[in-house]
């Protein structure tokens, strides 16, 4: 099974939108295997965004991510970074298609409630960086066989 890494956005906590989206994932039938809330520092935020070092939103994005806490989360299932990035919807919540997490929660591209790996390169960086492998628990559900053939 494939897995992914989804991070509520410090938006999402504060407006009281975690159980929400945590319900769009576990509806969807995907299996979450870790979770944590925590305040991200600043250290660990420019490891998560290397790759926009030197662009101009660099800084904003850093400064919003640590601004308040997070939760970090693994997700697997079947084609999981796939469809977490379709159940997420476009970055820029005014071209998100409604019904996805940020064409319904997202009020700005900046403010878009939800990260999620673009790959399943990034998702196991990003998964690496959250999560030590003892913090991903590893179970079976009676339901994966209703699921998936």
């Amino acid at each position: 099974m494939e897995r992914t890494f989804i991070m509520i956005k410090p938006d999402g906590v504060q407006r009281n939108l975690t159980g929400a989206i945590i319900l769009r994932f576990e509806q969807k039938g995907y299996k979450l295997v870790g979770m944590k809330l925590l305040q991200i520092s600043r250290d660990l935020a420019e490891k998560h965004y290397a790759e926009h070092v030197g662009k101009p939103f660099f800084e904003g994005t850093v400064s919003y991510i640590t601004s308040s806490p997070v939760v970090a989360m693994v997700w697997e299932g079947k084609n999981v970074v796939s469809g977490a990035r379709e159940m997420m919807g476009a970055t820029n919540p005014n071209s998100a298609a409604a019904g996805t997490i940020r064409g319904t929660y997202g009020l700005d591209i900046s403010r878009n409630v939800i990260h999620g790996s673009d790959s399943t390169a990034s998702a196991e960086r990003e998964i690496n960086l959250y999560f030590t492998p003892a913090e991903l628990i590893e179970y079976s559900k009676n339901v994966d066989r209703w699921l998936s053939e």
